[in-house]
């Protein structure tokens, strides 16, 4: 197979979004009235941890106090892993900083502390904070809770946790959560698997590769369908809702009714659309693609810019926003060079 160079690949329908030069995006997010937000991780040179770009520039979200790394833990953001707006225009964020050893960031400087985990829930009405949720039956130790999609019909927050290979169901109604799927085949990574970039495998400089577990998520806007599968996996897929959300099934029983959706390759972040598509971020070959309702797999941009694309989120106008987060081109895989493309960037293409 003749290998995808970064060169070759342009796309003039590619529109950037926002610039934020050595900050590095995960999160994406678009509320009904196509309000963008961003967040980024907890990492020098870090100002702020979640933003809304106004005029293309980022404003920090609900306020600065909020951004403060030297504040008191309880009232700011630690490192915002991930943020979803659900269909009720609420912003739900995932403040999420994994103990050391279960990090997927290769931390060398693995200690036994807990984990820290919290889900906030701000109604953009009024930007002002409503909910908040502190997962109590987790395993802080072993966690790595990395995205999350909120059900308003079962009033249910659905949550990948590389960290336990497993997906976590919490109930919002009140806060209890479980973890269900554990160390299937459908939420392992699989070993056989490495990641690599032109000729060059993703190892850290003790030579361990990348890998990941569950971590892409994606819920259905009728609520019905949870996709799901880890990085390290060719495969996509999901469960319906329902299953998920009765309490009696054991994970055998929920392994019984998980759909295999087909090959769509390595992929990170996923998000669904009111047409239900299902957009998938590659980044082997610099890419967004989509699988459709009829089981169509289909590219929606290439280009050499799409630098390990992550998170989505779809706007009422019709654009798909999207983050790269360039993680192959980090110092921890490239024996502590720094290849990062600066600067790092949002993007937006028209999809429907």
């Amino acid at each position: 197979m003749t290998m995808i160079t970064q060169a070759q690949i342009t796309d003039p329908k590619l529109e950037v979004v926002a610039s934020f030069d050595k900050s590095q995006p995960i999160g994406v997010s678009v509320s009904s009235s196509n309000r963008v937000f961003v967040s980024f991780p907890n990492k020098a040179p870090y100002t702020m941890g979640l933003s809304e770009i106004e005029n293309g520039e980022r404003v920090a979200f609900p306020n600065s106090d909020w951004q403060d790394a030297s504040g008191m833990s309880e009232d700011r953001f630690v490192n915002v892993q991930d943020i979803y707006i659900d269909s009720k225009d609420y912003l739900w964020v995932l403040d999420s900083k994994p103990a050391s050893s279960s990090s997927i960031f290769a931390n060398d400087e693995a200690k036994d502390e807990d984990g820290r985990f919290r889900l906030y829930g701000f109604d953009l009405k009024t930007n002002k904070l409503n909910k908040r949720f502190d997962f109590p039956s987790l395993d802080k130790k072993k966690s790595a809770l990395n995205d999350v999609r909120v059900d308003t019909e079962k009033n249910l927050a659905y949550l990948s946790d590389p960290g336990l290979a497993g997906i976590v169901v919490l109930n919002l109604e009140n806060g209890e959560n479980r973890t269900v799927l554990s160390n299937s085949k459908y939420t392992l990574a699989d070993t056989s698997i490495v990641l690599s970039y032109e000729g060059r495998e993703m190892r850290d400089k003790q030579g361990k590769p990348f890998r990941s577990n569950v971590n892409g998520i994606a819920l259905t806007k009728d609520n019905k369908w949870f996709y799901f599968k880890p990085i390290n996996a060719t495969h996509l897929y999901r469960i319906e809702t329902k299953y998920l959300a009765d309490e009696m099934l054991k994970d055998t029983d929920l392994e019984g009714f998980v759909e295999d959706m087909g090959n769509v390759g390595i992929t990170h972040g996923l998000v669904a659309d009111v047409k239900g598509n299902i957009y998938l971020t590659t980044s082997l070959d610099y890419t967004v693609k989509r699988l459709t309702p009829e089981g169509k797999l289909e590219v929606v941009t290439q280009d050499s810019r799409v630098l390990w694309p992550d998170s989505m989120g779809v706007g009422s106008d019709g654009y798909l926003y999207f983050s790269c987060a360039q993680m192959q081109l980090l110092p921890n895989w490239n024996n502590g060079q720094d290849l990062v493309q600066y600067p790092f960037q949002v993007y937006r293409v028209k999809v429907l």
